[in-house]
């Protein structure tokens, strides 16, 4: 799986960062959780709460933006953006 991850501030790109995780015969939401704490990591931010907004954005467009609000911890954007690539 490839993920894409974008960090904004004030409607402005701050980073990007691609991540691809090895395809196993786990079940696609856990793969995608994997991938999803690897991308934080990478991109040196918290891993943000899922939501059920989430899984009807991810599950109708392959993307998902997560506000501070889902954070529980003061993060240094506004929104985090998440695309799968083909």
């Amino acid at each position: 799986m490839k993920l894409e991850g974008r960090l904004f501030v004030a409607n402005r790109m701050t980073e990007i960062k691609e991540i691809e995780t090895e395809d196993t015969n786990e079940p696609f939401s856990t793969q995608l959780g994997r991938a999803l704490v690897e991308l934080c990591r990478q991109m040196d931010i918290p891993v943000p709460m899922w939501m059920k907004k989430n899984t009807h954005e991810f599950a109708a467009f392959r993307q998902t933006i997560f506000f501070k609000e889902q954070y529980t911890e003061n993060v240094r954007f506004d929104r985090f953006q998440i695309k799968e690539i083909d």
